[in-house]
Order: structure tokens, then C-alpha cells, then sequence
């Protein structure tokens, strides 16, 4: 007779487990990914990632366009930037930012629908 995992109201053989668990990505991979959802996970990063989808913009336009002190828009830009959502660059005293990649619109919109689907 096999040995059974007991866990709560669940039984499951140690042999059939082993395969389950290779399904997992690497726990460095996970943290990485949540760290990206972490960072979509604001509605001001949202909004400056669809401000960004159409080219690079300065600080300073991303403070009138979002009507936020410079440093709640510096906090979010960092915490975009180091997800590697976005890259600046300095010309003078103020930093211009730019989407890295721009696929990341899509992909925000089609999580977006994700949703709609299931209604």
C-alpha cells in the first residue's frame, strides 16, 4: 500500500506528487515575476506606462499630466524602472523616461480582458 500525504481532506500518493511539483518555475523566477505584478499592481504606474506607450516623456510632463507632487511620480517611476519596465535618461535637471519595452502594454490590456472573458 502506498504511503498517502494527508492534508486536510486530501490524499495524494508521494509517488504522483513528485511530477506536480516539477511544474513549478524556480522560486528566484516566481519572486521575480511577483515583483513585475507588484509593480502593475497601481493605478498611477498604470497611468504612466500608458502615458510612456507613446514615447518618451519628461518628468516634469508626467507631473502636470497626472497632477502629482514630483516626488509620489518619482516613486513611482523607480519602482517601474527597477521592475525593468522603463529606462531614463538626464538632460539637464530633469530625467526623460520610455517604456523598455513596449509589449508591455499589450500584455497589460490583454490581462485586462482576461477578466471580461469570464463575465
Amino acid at each position: 500500500m502506498p504511503k498517502l500525504d494527508k492534508n486536510e481532506n486530501c490524499y495524494l500518493e508521494k509517488n504522483k506528487s513528485a511530477p506536480l511539483k516539477l511544474k513549478i518555475p524556480p522560486e528566484t523566477m516566481l519572486e521575480n515575476l511577483s515583483g513585475k505584478f507588484k509593480a502593475l499592481s497601481d493605478p498611477t504606474r498604470l497611468k504612466i506606462l500608458y502615458l510612456l506607450e507613446e514615447g518618451e516623456l519628461c518628468v516634469c510632463e508626467l507631473i502636470l499630466a497626472l497632477d502629482k507632487p514630483q516626488s509620489t511620480i518619482s516613486h513611482h517611476l523607480n519602482v517601474l524602472k527597477n521592475a525593468g519596465f522603463i529606462v531614463g535618461r538626464k538632460e539637464g535637471l530633469w530625467i526623460h523616461y520610455k517604456l523598455k519595452n513596449p509589449q508591455i502594454i499589450p500584455l497589460v490590456n490583454e490581462l485586462n480582458n482576461i477578466n471580461r472573458q469570464g463575465d
